[in-house]
């Protein structure tokens, strides 16, 4: 009888303290997001953009002149979104036919990869064509309280034997908070590059490089920009807008309550957009062509689609038919607005006479995120957004230039984000900097017949702290410092990364951490702590529970 009683007792208490373990998580994510929602910006009523205006007449054709430069960034692109490599959303039954056209009509670089697993080293590595290891800018900046949103609700989610999301108890109050976390004005970027050259440079979209006023696009080349002060595409209730909340996902949930509607012009107040974010963009970039057809232009179009939150327009939510789940039907009609923007801004080159000298080059940040539960969006590759396998890094890039490049030009040499800025420099007739290491190449000449892709011991690097890797050659190693586990992979044999050789093949392992070392032995160290260090299954997309069988990376950020 008394072992029934102490063992009710024990199941009370226990039962009592799990219940408050509970409560005080809700409550402490619902007073983050509530704070989170109390600094929603207040933009003012929509103002038109007056882009500032080229020569009226070209001093010189536009065959003559140095050739106009259109780097369109698409963000979470998942490798398995457009159907150029035969796939395409649901399974191909929503087609990207324009980023089709663009990509047969140059040169498609069959492996490329982004600069890391999330947006914004891999944007600074973009800009620069160097390393972290060398500019410091190696975690992804986060608004103030994400982190903590993050790992409250997440560590209070059931995802079987995930281990739980681990802060960093080591940030100081000295810490640089979110707008000061931005790439260094000494780095030097292919905007400032391009304004050298006399090209007018203008970025429409998102930066993620900081927002202090130091950081941003227009003290970092850019001559005019409009910003993406915040991320929904429609504000939440507008009758045109379809939205598809992620009730499993943190990101999501502190998104929803964090974000508003609204865009700034070169600095100026906030002020609601001129529609759904990826059309507006569009139509502000036609008239940036509109405006400098007349002399070489620089147009930096950093699409945020297709990043949470998901919001499609009504149109092209019925567009894409009736597909299940919710969140497929709304996340293919944003890629549908992607595609159809691409298409546009081809189509208004060649209106204007400038398509045959104009580079377009099309990428995305990284690959597709797990934590939208769409588990095809990278396929055939294993890994998503905040992982390095090739999921997560895998990228479209494709750089169509008629006068150079020839229509159906396929490179299979690795090229990576860091190659964008010696080559944009190159196409321009612009001198690297001297004063500095650049760590990319220029992949031009191999598209133009005129030359080979050449670069140190045939080697890429990606790291976020302790999460490092190198592909040499054929050949990748990733080292998770945390876990201390290693896999090896020989991508020729086996391009979605199924057999770790890490045992069986020692001493490869071994020749491939030596170039890590070497690597990380000059680094110049991250210019801001990571705030959280989370596990991230590989082959799992949010929604699915881990078991044992699993595996799973730590990402620090």
């Amino acid at each position: 009888m008394w072992k029934k009683l102490i063992i009710g007792l024990l199941v009370i208490v226990f039962g009592a303290g799990l219940l408050a373990w509970f409560n005080r998580t809700a409550l402490l994510s619902h007073l983050v997001l509530n704070r989170a929602a109390a600094n929603k910006i207040d933009a003012a009523p929509y103002q038109p953009v007056t882009w500032q205006q080229g020569p009226a007449v070209a001093t010189m054709p536009a065959s003559e002149r140095a050739p106009n430069i259109v780097f369109i960034l698409l963000d979470d692109l998942g490798y398995n979104d457009i159907s150029t490599f035969g796939g395409g959303v649901a399974n191909g039954l929503v087609p990207t036919p324009n980023i089709d056209r663009l990509a047969a009509g140059g040169a498609i670089y069959s492996q490329a990869y982004s600069g890391t697993g999330t947006c914004a080293p891999s944007r600074a590595m973009l800009m620069t064509g160097r390393y972290p290891t060398r500019t410091g800018f190696e975690f992804t900046p986060t608004p103030d309280g994400m982190s903590q949103v993050i790992a409250t609700i997440s560590n209070g989610m059931d995802r079987g034997v995930l281990p739980k999301i681990v802060p960093n108890r080591d940030i100081t109050d000295g810490a640089l908070g979110y707008d000061d976390q931005g790439l260094p004005g000494s780095e030097i970027t292919i905007a400032e590059l391009l304004q050298e050259q006399d090209y007018h440079t203008v970025h429409i979209g998102k930066w993620h490089l900081g927002r202090h006023p130091d950081f941003l696009p227009n003290a970092q080349g850019f001559d005019e920009s409009l910003f993406m002060e915040s991320g929904l595409y429609l504000p939440e209730d507008d009758p045109d807008v379809v939205n598809a909340k992620l009730d499993f996902d943190p990101i999501d949930k502190f998104l929803w309550a964090a974000l508003s509607y609204a865009a700034t012009f070169n600095g100026g107040e906030a002020f609601e957009p001129g529609g759904y974010l990826t059309d507006w963009w569009t139509d502000e970039s036609l008239n940036v062509i509109e405006a400098n057809k007349n002399r070489p232009f620089f147009l930096y179009l950093a699409h945020w689609g297709p990043h949470t939150p998901l919001q499609a327009t009504r149109a092209d939510y019925e567009a894409v038919g009736d597909l299940r789940p919710e969140r497929m039907r709304v996340y293919a009609a944003m890629i549908h607005a992607l595609d159809r923007s691409v298409g546009r801004v081809m189509d208004k080159l060649e209106a204007e006479g400038l398509a045959d000298n104009t580079i377009i080059v099309l990428s995305s940040d990284n690959g597709g995120a797990g934590y939208i539960g769409l588990p095809e969006v990278n396929a055939p590759y294993r890994g998503w957004k905040i992982t390095l396998f090739e999921g997560g890094i895998r990228v479209p890039m494709f750089v169509k230039w008629p006068d150079r490049i020839a229509p159906g030009t396929v490179i299979d040499t690795p090229v990576a984000h860091i190659d964008l800025f010696p080559t944009l420099a190159a196409a321009a007739g612009a001198e690297l900097p001297g004063d500095r290491i650049i760590d990319g190449q220029n992949i031009l000449p191999e598209a133009t017949g005129e030359g080979v892709i050449q670069r140190p011991n045939d080697a890429i690097f990606w790291s976020s702290g302790a999460y490092r890797v190198v592909r040499a050659g054929d050949w990748k190693l990733q080292v998770d410092g945390r876990q201390n586990k290693s896999w090896l992979f020989n991508l020729a044999d086996d391009p979605t990364e199924q057999n770790n050789l890490a045992q069986t093949r020692p001493e490869k392992a071994t020749e491939l951490q030596a170039l890590l070392d070497a690597h990380h032995a000059e680094s110049v160290g991250p210019l801001y702590p990571h705030k959280i260090a989370s596990p991230i299954a590989i082959d799992k997309t949010i929604v699915e529970s881990v078991d044992d069988s699993d595996e799973y990376i730590i990402w620090e950020n």
